[in-house]
């Protein structure tokens, strides 16, 4: 039997290790800043227990009556010298239509969570690339306002001495704010500064008028949080300066986002592909496939030279007549060498 000499294509075999040595060479930071697809299970989980969390932080600040209906008093005259000190007006024009101010509660009640969990349910499934970017900025937001509620307590309109606000769902006997009722002692009463219901909705009207593609979807989505600043001053829960603080709070989490992943989370890809030991098998092939034409030439004549010495016999010389063999370019000089068994 003749012997055969076996060449690695070079290309290839220099394209694998790379590849592989630049994914592994992430550091720890780095692979926390690169977007990734999200797992349910943990989103589901961090969900849960960040949510706990905001709740029990939320409701342990002392609740600091005194100087929370001191802060609301200065809200209030601070609003009148603005000339935007309208919420007692919105307040009694909105209950007087009973099955407005009815709606209004409810929707206070719950949609300050159903949208939020349903942004972040269409951003799992439709923009995986963003979703984390934008759940950070969520996340940041509400860290912020936590400190705001220790820093600064505030009485909300419907709780002021001496105003003549009223107190929507105490009147319409409805189910709604965790702030009135028999709900009232599950709340922290004085924790009306910054406002996350304005927080949490700008965050999701700003996210579906960015990424939704359909226009009246992103017109309901700007349309979302400016509802829910009419609702939170008609059932007297807030002050106008209370959705400020709420903006200021989302602006806050915009810049974490910014500074982390580099871009704002809009901006990033709309999908990572799948993290695993095919896709990095997949990324090898694609990076070697990317070679230059002449590497993937100089891989593929090896095999050439082969797949021709075993049909026709031709291209192919006997090296120990020093005649240079056309598939690999050099002269074999290696003596004894007679290409029969």
């Amino acid at each position: 039997m003749g012997e055969t000499t076996v060449t690695k294509p070079e290309g290839l075999e220099a394209a694998l290790p790379e590849t592989v040595a630049a994914d592994s060479g992430h550091g720890p930071l780095r692979r926390l800043r690169t977007p990734r697809r999200p797992r349910l299970w943990f989103e589901i989980l961090l969900i849960a227990v960040s949510y706990w969390t905001y709740s029990l932080v939320r409701n342990a600040v002392p609740e600091q009556r005194t100087e929370a209906l001191h802060n609301a008093d200065w809200i209030w005259q601070v609003e009148h010298h603005l000339g935007i000190a309208v919420e007692e007006s919105v307040n009694h024009a909105v209950n007087s239509v009973h099955w407005l101010i009815v709606g209004m509660n409810y929707y206070y009640a719950t949609l300050h969570f159903i949208v939020t969990l349903g942004v972040l349910v269409w951003l799992y499934r439709r923009h995986p690339g963003r979703y984390a970017a934008t759940r950070l900025v969520l996340f940041a937001t509400t860290a912020v306002a936590l400190v705001g509620y220790y820093l600064y307590p505030l009485a909300p309109p419907r709780l002021m001495n001496g105003g003549d606000f009223i107190d929507t769902v105490m009147v319409h006997q409805t189910w709604g704010s965790m702030a009135s009722g028999d709900l009232k002692h599950m709340s922290n009463q004085y924790a009306a500064m910054p406002s996350m219901h304005i927080g949490w909705s700008l965050w999701c009207g700003l996210t579906i008028a960015a990424l939704a593609t359909v226009p009246w979807v992103r017109v309901l989505g700007l349309l979302y949080p400016a509802l829910t600043l009419v609702v939170i001053v008609a059932t007297a829960n807030h002050f106008w300066l209370d959705a400020v603080g709420g903006m200021l709070c989302l602006a806050f989490g915009f810049t974490v986002a910014r500074l982390w992943y580099g871009r704002q989370p809009y901006a990033l890809p709309r999908t990572v592909p799948t993290r695993g030991p095919r896709s990095s098998r997949a990324a090898a092939g694609r990076a070697a496939a990317g070679r230059p034409a002449a590497g993937r030439a100089a891989a593929r004549r090896p095999e050439a030279g082969r797949a021709a010495a075993g049909t026709s016999g031709r291209g192919v010389t006997d090296r120990s007549q020093g005649v240079p063999d056309k598939s690999q370019g050099v002269r074999d000089k290696s003596p004894g060498w007679s290409g029969r068994s």
